[in-house]
């Protein structure tokens, strides 16, 4: 599985995997599912909501490992 990046969709990487949202849940983003997931980057969500991307991506590609 390729390695998700900052500069990823979200839409996109939700898609990846059923359990996606899972992990956006638990790292404080929930808006994995609206409007603006369909283009905006990860970067971009997480510099709007104050989440911390690097976790998140680490707990992205984590879950697609399992």
């Amino acid at each position: 599985m390729a390695k998700v990046t900052k500069d990823m969709i979200v839409g996109d990487v939700v898609a990846m995997n059923p359990n996606m949202p899972m992990v956006f849940i638990a790292n404080g983003l929930f808006c994995y599912g609206c409007p603006s997931a369909s283009g905006e980057t990860l970067e971009d969500a997480c510099a709007v909501h104050g989440i911390d991307c690097d976790k998140l991506l680490a707990d992205i590609n984590a879950s697609l490992e399992e």
